[in-house]
């Protein structure tokens, strides 16, 4: 099918070429490397890859937001140890073990009893009011433009993009459609359970405060092997949380893939770090595979000339 899109969002660097030339080769019928429409899987995180996770994950500033609004109502959720670390703002605490066990305390604690609808609305509504405490803007309205135009052209060449994410997987599905054009469907990130119940005759989903499911680190492939059944050929990431896939996606596949990593190197349009990111986001031990592995590195401030729309 060969290139649609220029990605002119991109510099003409290496990396903007290694992208291209991976997608022409895929899509070029009747050669070796030709990769069929269905198998043609892209898999992208979302926190620090498709829009800024400093200084402070999203669903993180909307889970503060919660308890800041409903704390001084609520004693028995304000009494919470882990609560107060959020209110306190010590992501360290929230953010430790495998499985960030105080970040999914607190996210089950702020979202259980809701129906899957109050839900919605409760993130519509705050997606609405919002804003980001450096740039002012309001969360979703901040994803980054290459990365978006990197996703259309992917669709445009026929390949399907998901979002694999440690997020929680219905935070993006409520908006993730609409920033993005990928469906619900198509969101794999954290997952809790849900009960379901008739209400005064209508059927309704509750969440409930157990997580079945975090999204990140080695769960990222188990994830995508769950919920797509398919093997991805291109895989985008941006900290050691993504290195997994980023390994599941590109050894021993058998089919022509591409591993990219996104290097925050951008201190004046965006943020700088890697080893010592300001919440999530660390990026060491990936950054050094890329180099064994044949990766594309992308340089923000090099690779990028946009960030954020206009």
């Amino acid at each position: 099918m060969g290139a649609v899109s220029p990605l002119s969002f991109w510099n003409d660097t290496a990396a903007k070429q290694s992208i291209i030339e991976f997608v022409e080769r895929v899509t070029r019928p009747d050669t070796p490397d030709f990769v069929a429409e269905p198998d043609r899987i892209a898999v992208f995180d979302n926190d620090g890859t498709l829009w800024p996770e400093a200084p402070l994950p999203f669903q993180v500033a909307y889970v503060i937001d919660e308890l800041k609004r409903r704390a001084p109502a609520e004693p028995q959720l304000s009494a919470d140890p882990m609560v107060q670390a959020a209110l306190g703002g010590d992501v360290a605490t929230l953010m430790a073990g495998a499985r960030h066990d105080g970040l999914m305390r607190v996210l089950a604690l702020t979202h259980a009893g809701m129906t899957t609808g109050e839900f919605n609305s409760a993130v519509q509504m705050w997606l609405a009011s919002a804003r980001h405490p450096r740039f002012g803007r309001g969360y979703d309205q901040l994803t980054y433009e290459p990365q978006r135009q990197l996703l259309a052209y992917l669709r445009a060449n026929g390949f399907k993009n998901f979002i694999v994410s440690g997020g929680g997987a219905d935070f993006m599905r409520v908006w993730a459609e609409r920033v993005y054009r990928i469906p619900p469907e198509q969101i794999i990130g954290s997952t809790g359970t849900v009960k379901y119940e008739l209400r005064d005759g209508m059927p309704e989903l509750t969440k409930t405060v157990d997580y079945v499911f975090v999204n990140d680190g080695d769960g990222k492939p188990a994830g995508i092997h769950q919920y797509i059944g398919r093997r991805p050929v291109m895989c985008v990431g941006n900290s050691d949380g993504d290195q997994a896939m980023l390994e599941y996606s590109t050894i021993g596949n058998p089919r022509p893939s591409l591993g990219v990593l996104i290097h925050h190197t951008d201190d004046q349009r965006e943020y700088r770090y890697d080893a010592k990111p300001t919440s999530s986001g660390k990026l060491v031990s990936a950054l050094q595979a890329a180099g064994e592995r044949g990766w594309t590195v992308v340089d923000m401030k090099v690779d990028w000339n946009r960030i954020f729309a206009d």
